[in-house]
């Protein structure tokens, strides 16, 4: 399995360094929360009149239950947790070796755990407990020396004027947002320092998730926000709930995670299991997300009377006493440098040290790791620092893990010196001049306009190359569609800032003549997802086939506007036939979200929300002899209409931009990284997938 994107310290070290309040390294290196959903739901245990509620997750039990909002609401005046204790908690998050919590403020159902004065709806108005446990918990946070964060939900039942409805991705009225930036405000405000802001659902307008962004960041700089908020307006990736990507991630990201798949509140007859094999289970995923560059965070569901449960409990001491032994080997460090994950288990870095979860010790008790470049020094458990065999073979080092050596939690945790600075061998050295989209290695990032219309987005392209000798002139080749972006390029550590302005103009050797425009057809379904995915499209599409029609309007280079609702995409079908292998560039109009492939394969895949600017764009198409079918999907998201234009009276021309000489590294192997200067916002798809870079 293949772990793309790997220079994630390099681009997280740019960020740092261009980025001022943000990322907060702090946030960065924690790697490991509390994620607390505790509510007016708790009271209910996931059972209503009498009767468990086995659908969707309890803490959404108001609404898979279908409690009329006045019983629900009369939950609340027997609602006593009469066995709270912040002190305790934050006590358990520490003892578990957690570095911050993140506290439900108030979840879908719009009960709020703290003093909101902009409803009476909340823990201290409508309960019999009258007291404020959200300012409770962020104290003893301060006084205990733990992160505190919040989670806040962007939908809200209880709102006035708002219904329940399955999909948790409503539209936000004018009014309803307006209440959530006074409740935002009141919490940036009231409760102490916030180190993350946890926003979750809702399909906020670009506006709405600006203003959002923009009022947390003012009144406290260095609260990270999550991608959550929508419309890219977050400074770090949240992953689908219990999820683990097999892949790197050159931006901060968070996987959330529950003790069971099925809720994150209290659940009074869930099936919990073993203890030991729950804790094994959440080591290993801490583990998985960590080697990745990612934070891990693992929610509680307190009861409804304060507690906590002993499994969670129990679990969670467990787990602190091994972060107790290993913790060295997970805060404060890098992801895997390696490009591969190695088939033993998984690795982490910090300074000139490796630290390897070996879960599958191989039976001859040795342990290999291809591609050091540098001199390893000493390899010790890290447990209790005993020392192990190493040896070294040029770029090859192997380690021998001793017969009585017993896996900890199913793990056994190595440590690796090396005697200074060492570098790795990536899997995907090239040997050519000329580097591109089609030969890069991927920097990814999540983007997301709403929870339900979200994909893996490119942030960055990577190499690695083959060249002897002291320096590089490098140049880029680029398109009418990057005119004028800013582009940061490094090289071996040394990087430039280039705008795309200007270079020598190189005519592209094709037959535009030789392009036949043939049928198109179009297809528009009365709601869809923008994640990454074209309506499946078959061979034998035509004017009968269910869904499709034949597009008679619609004329090349011609732009045609089209009705649309909000969530509502429309897909378009060209054939088109080529007398020969060429590429074309031709324009085309964007809208909310864009999707373009040509012959089953991505062409263009973005978003233009989040400051991204709404313009056409320019993009090369690589066609094949004979018929071509391309699929361009435009979704709508907020606004009424799109317009559809496939222009290829374009010039058909690029523009060679030649930068200053740069050092190289010592040696054959060299790195090179491109990607936006100054992005909008860190987790939109750049683009830039027509441009190369070529080396002199």
């Amino acid at each position: 399995m293949l772990l793309r994107g790997c220079l994630v310290v390099l681009l997280l070290g740019v960020q740092f360094a261009f980025g001022q309040q943000k990322p907060n390294p702090d946030w960065v290196n924690q790697k490991f929360s509390m994620f607390i959903h505790w509510g007016l739901y708790s009271e209910l245990g996931g059972v209503w009149k009498e009767q468990p509620v086995r659908a969707g997750y309890s803490e959404q039990i108001q609404s898979f239950a279908k409690i009329p909002k006045a019983e629900y609401e009369a939950v609340a005046k027997v609602f006593d947790p009469e066995k709270w204790n912040a002190d305790s908690v934050v006590a358990l998050a520490k003892a578990a070796g957690m570095k911050s919590i993140v506290f439900t403020s108030k979840h879908h159902d719009g009960f709020c755990m703290y003093h909101s004065k902009y409803t009476k709806y909340n823990i201290v108005d409508a309960t019999p407990f009258k007291r404020d446990v959200m300012k409770e918990l962020s104290e003893a946070c301060r006084r205990q020396g733990v992160k505190f964060a919040v989670y806040y939900s962007l939908i809200d039942w209880n709102f006035p004027g708002n219904g329940i409805t399955p999909h948790n991705a409503d539209a936000i009225s004018k009014e309803h947002h307006a209440f959530s930036m006074h409740q935002v405000e009141e919490i940036m405000t009231n409760y102490g320092p916030v180190s993350e802001i946890w926003f979750d659902m809702g399909s906020l307008s670009g506006q709405q998730s600006k203003e959002l962004y923009d009022l947390v960041n003012r009144l406290q700089p260095q609260c990270m926000v999550s991608g959550r908020l929508g419309n890219d307006r977050g400074d770090f990736a949240v992953m689908a709930d219990n999820a683990y990507p097999n892949y790197k991630i050159g931006v901060p990201w968070q996987t959330p995670a529950s003790f069971f798949d099925e809720t994150w509140s209290y659940r009074s007859w869930q099936e919990r299991g073993s203890l030991d094999k729950k804790i094994d289970e959440k080591l290993r995923s801490l583990v998985k997300v960590v080697s990745r560059g990612g934070n891990f965070l693992l929610n509680i569901g307190p009861r409804g009377d304060g507690s906590v449960v002993e499994f969670e409990r129990d679990a969670l001491l467990a787990m602190g006493k091994w972060m107790k032994r290993y913790g060295e080997a997970i805060y404060n460090t890098k992801a895997n440098p390696f490009d591969h994950a190695v088939e033993w288990g998984d690795i982490t870095c910090k300074g000139n040290n490796l630290y390897l979860f070996v879960e599958q010790v191989p039976a001859d008790r040795n342990i290999m790791l291809n591609g050091l470049i540098g001199k390893a020094k000493k390899a010790n458990l890290l447990a209790d620092g005993k020392v192990l065999t190493l040896k070294q073979n040029g770029q090859t080092v192997s380690i021998s893990i001793p017969g009585d050596v017993k896996p900890d939690r199913g793990m056994v945790v190595v440590k690796l010196e090396c005697a200074g600075a060492f570098r790795v061998i990536p899997d995907q050295i090239l040997e050519t001049s000329e580097l591109s989209s089609v030969n890069a290695i991927p920097v990814y990032a999540y983007s997301s306009m709403d929870y339900y219309s979200s994909f893996r987005s490119t942030v960055g392209f990577s190499w690695n190359f083959k060249k002897s000798g002291k320096t590089i002139v490098p140049a880029i080749v680029y398109t009418a569609g990057d005119r004028g972006k800013e582009l940061r390029l490094i090289i071996d550590g040394k990087e430039q800032v280039v705008t795309l302005e200007g270079g020598d103009v190189q005519k592209l050797n094709n037959y535009p003549e030789g392009i036949t425009w043939g049928k198109v057809y179009m297809h528009t379904p009365r709601a869809d997802r923008f994640n990454g995915n074209i309506l499946g499209v078959k061979e034998e599409i035509n004017e009968n086939v269910k869904g499709w029609r034949l597009w008679d309007d619609f004329k090349v280079g011609k732009a045609l506007r089209v009705p649309m609702q909000e969530k509502q995409s429309i897909h378009v079908l060209h054939e088109l036939t080529s007398d020969r292998e060429q590429d074309v560039l031709v324009e085309l109009g964007v809208a909310d979200g864009v999707q373009v492939a040509l012959n089953g394969e991505t062409v263009l895949l973005r978003t233009y929300v989040g400051g991204i600017p709404r313009t056409n764009e320019v993009i090369k198409l690589h066609l094949k002899k004979g018929v071509n079918r391309l699929v361009v999907k435009l979704h709508n998201r907020y606004g009424t209409e799109v317009t559809y234009l496939m222009n290829p009276n374009v010039k058909q021309e690029e523009y060679k931009l030649r930068l200053k000489s740069m050092k190289l590294y010592q040696g054959e192997i060299h790195d090179c990284r491109l990607g936006m200067a100054h992005p909008a916002n860190n987790n939109s798809d750049m683009g830039l997938r027509d441009i190369r870079v070529e080396l002199e």
